[in-house]
């Protein structure tokens, strides 16, 4: 397999698993951290951190504005719950 042909391939997976969240709104960040040890939050940052190698500039914000798709302040308002005391304690336990 040629280099562009993998690199397509794996923008298509990633597409797909940033389809697969924004669909799957059940699925709470820390829900996530705690069974995988990423979550929406870290998918933007590393989207963020490779633009910066890149060369291009991008804040925060915009990173998940791209990745939620939407202001990161909407998905939290429409979709984010308050996690449960079990949540908060194994993601507190696993990630001092």
């Amino acid at each position: 397999m040629d280099d562009q042909t993998r690199i397509e391939l794996e923008a298509a997976a990633f597409r797909a698993l940033r389809d697969h969240l924004r669909a799957r709104t059940d699925a709470q960040n820390i829900d996530l951290m705690n069974l995988a040890g990423f979550c929406r939050n870290c998918l933007s940052r590393w989207y963020q951190e490779a633009a910066a190698e890149k060369g291009i500039e991008m804040s925060k914000e915009t990173a998940r504005e791209i990745f939620y798709g939407m202001p990161y302040s909407e998905w939290v308002e429409r979709h984010q719950t308050e996690a449960s005391p079990e949540a908060k304690a194994k993601f507190q336990s696993g990630h001092s």
